[in-house]
């Protein structure tokens, strides 16, 4: 039985901003949808569906190069993960690929589903994860350990931080999508 991650989950969503509350209206292409209302409301419930994918996965042993709840995840594998399965967005392989995805933002615009990127081995872009609100984010750490949310205003986060990208929203055709 996985108490614990779903005692956890409630507590992020009952913190975090809350999702309706937001506007991602920003964020939609035009040539993506006719009707911005209901583009925004679907990208919206992705968001929400990409949350509750990550944090259902809370716990899941760190495996290099791991893709899937059955072996373990990486960073980069844990992002892509979540991302085909929640929203049927294939991302690049790696942090450093993934971070060449979507349009860069600020801190100050982080949203619940954007992804936050740290130098974790001495290499820009090395570490990837997912926003959740209030200066958490979700990731697969190195070995040892396994998905966890953290606080991005830890010393070790704040100190490594390179920036932040938003997936959802941007044009589709750039994208790969697979439908497995």
């Amino acid at each position: 039985m996985r108490t614990f991650p779903s005692l956890l989950m409630t507590c992020v969503l009952l913190t975090a901003q809350p999702l309706a509350a937001m506007n991602f209206s920003d964020d939609i292409h035009p040539a993506t949808a006719s009707n911005t209302s209901e583009s925004a409301t679907a990208w919206q419930s992705n968001v929400q569906e990409i949350i509750m994918n990550a944090l259902s996965l809370t716990g899941i042993k760190y495996q290099y190069g791991g893709n899937s709840p059955e072996t373990g995840f990486d960073c980069s594998g844990f992002v892509r993960y979540v991302f085909r399965e929640a929203a049927s967005i294939a991302l690049p392989h790696n942090a450093r690929a993934i971070s060449q995805v979507g349009r860069m933002i600020s801190v100050e615009e982080l949203q619940p589903g954007d992804l936050v990127f740290y130098n974790t081995m001495k290499s820009a872009f090395s570490h990837v994860g997912i926003y959740l609100g209030n200066n958490r984010f979700i990731h697969a750490p190195s070995s040892g350990g396994g998905i966890r949310v953290v606080n991005m205003d830890a010393d070790y986060w704040a100190s490594r931080f390179d920036g932040a990208r938003r997936i959802l929203g941007i044009d589709q055709k750039n994208m790969q999508l697979q439908k497995n």
